[in-house]
């Protein structure tokens, strides 16, 4: 047992002096918080130049109803359409608007010309004024009061309880365990593949640099597979955990900074405080309590020891099939036969995902949820819908089951495997190192 922590401690030590993991601890947590601040950033964000827009409207039906913006002017000519792209041209303007007649009652179509692509923002609200305008027109000509068809649209608010044994009720959200899910999924499906692929290529340099037959003369081939793999889970699990720690200290820190920022923009020389809590106030608006509704519906501790479970469980049995791989092979070259079976439950896992979701209780979820193979990423996908406890149970007992059968298996490999020079190794000769 001490010379497997000594393994661990090795590994472990070697890989956390790296520069490369001292420079993606720093990157991953920028990387995530630039996931929850840039879009709020660029949505703040403006060139401030002012947009100049010609509109050559030849029916007449939209003249006026283009409004100006803060950055945007409208401006209406009244010319051919050559002489319009002319002087579009010559005067700089953004974008030339224009909307031919028709032999139609009303037109259907409308062309932008210009420079530069134009944003989506205003092409959306061209779109948006000009299906209004063409909509009122029809219903006049119907005969239909426009009032009338609008006090008869209705929005309709979908709230979705979830009650469990006990008879205790709890709000969800739906769009929220999507996401959290596919999002957990990915996460997994990536750690197991990058630390996965750590331990193979470690396996490969030791054995073509013969450093292992050096090492093998003082411990078991067994013991330097469990030890590598172990430091190498270790590693994983402190660049995750200061992901998560820096994340959410870099997130926290730009909503402090971000929201007295905007309220003292907003009202300057008076205290975020004050502002708060003025009746109707950003505090109490109702986009804000959903949000928080969403945030509060969300089990973390749940997540958070869900995930270091399924990335251990997943992690540990793909980590013992791929140091088994890398004993085998004499370079990183000749993997891709053995890597296709390995990887392939993994893949069809992250695939099933988007399925799962839809559905996330169903035979498919179920199966795939306690397949050891695949249980790590799919189970992920299922926790935040809220799994049954015996599901849960059975998916974790397969999982450490699946790990103990897989390093068995990958033991027997790497024994012989680790000490095999220049010959070409085939599935045949694996089996029989199995059955050794």
């Amino acid at each position: 047992m001490n010379k497997v922590l000594l393994i661990i401690k090795r590994e472990y030590l070697t890989r956390v002096r790296k520069r490369s993991f001292i420079i993606m601890t720093i990157l991953g947590p920028l990387l995530m918080a630039s996931v929850f601040i840039l879009p709020i950033v660029l949505s703040q964000m403006s060139d401030g130049s002012q947009k100049n827009i010609a509109v050559l409207d030849e029916t007449g039906i939209f003249y006026g109803k283009f409004q100006d913006g803060d950055n945007i002017h409208f401006e209406y000519v009244v010319s051919d359409l050559e002489s319009a792209k002319e002087n579009a041209l010559e005067r700089e303007d953004y974008a030339l608007l224009y909307i031919p007649k028709t032999e139609l009652s009303v037109p259907s179509a409308a062309v932008i010309y210009s420079q530069d692509q134009p944003s989506v923002n205003v092409k959306s609200y061209i779109r948006n004024v000009m299906k209004k305008e063409v909509e009122s027109l029809k219903l006049e000509a119907s005969g239909v009061d426009e009032d009338v068809l609008r006090s008869i649209r209705s929005k309709i608010s979908l709230t979705t309880i979830k009650i469990d044994e006990s008879g205790e009720e709890e709000k969800t959200f739906t769009e929220v365990s999507m996401g959290l899910g596919i999002f957990a999924s990915i996460l997994i499906y990536m750690f197991i593949f990058i630390f996965g692929a750590q331990v193979m290529r470690g396996v490969i340099e030791e054995k073509s640099s013969r450093i292992v037959e050096i090492i093998v003369s003082s411990v078991k081939p067994f013991q330097l597979m469990l030890g590598k793999i172990l430091g190498i889970a270790f590693v994983g699990l402190t660049q995750f955990l200061l992901w998560i720690v820096l994340t959410f200290a870099i997130v926290s820190v730009f909503q402090v900074a971000y929201a007295d920022m905007t309220l003292m923009q907003n009202a300057p020389g008076r205290t975020a405080q004050e502002i708060l809590d003025e009746p109707g106030s950003m505090a109490e608006e109702d986009a804000t309590e959903r949000i928080f509704e969403m945030i509060h519906s969300i089990d973390f501790s749940v997540m958070i020891w869900s995930f270091l479970f399924y990335f251990l469980g997943g992690y540990l049995l793909y980590a013992a099939l791929f140091a088994a791989i890398g004993s085998a092979v004499d370079s990183e070259a000749d993997t891709q036969q053995f890597m296709m079976p390995v990887t392939i439950p993994l893949i069809l896992s992250i695939i099933m995902a988007q399925f799962v979701v839809q559905n996330p209780n169903g035979p498919v979820a179920f199966w795939f949820s306690i397949i050891p193979l695949t249980s790590p990423v799919i189970m992920m996908v299922r926790i935040p819908f809220g799994v049954p406890l015996t599901d849960l149970y059975l998916s974790i007992a397969l999982l450490i089951s699946g790990f103990v059968v897989t390093t068995w298996l990958a033991g027997k490999i790497y024994r012989t495997g680790i000490l095999m020079y220049g010959k070409k190794i085939s599935y045949k000769e694996i089996w029989k190192w199995i059955k050794y």
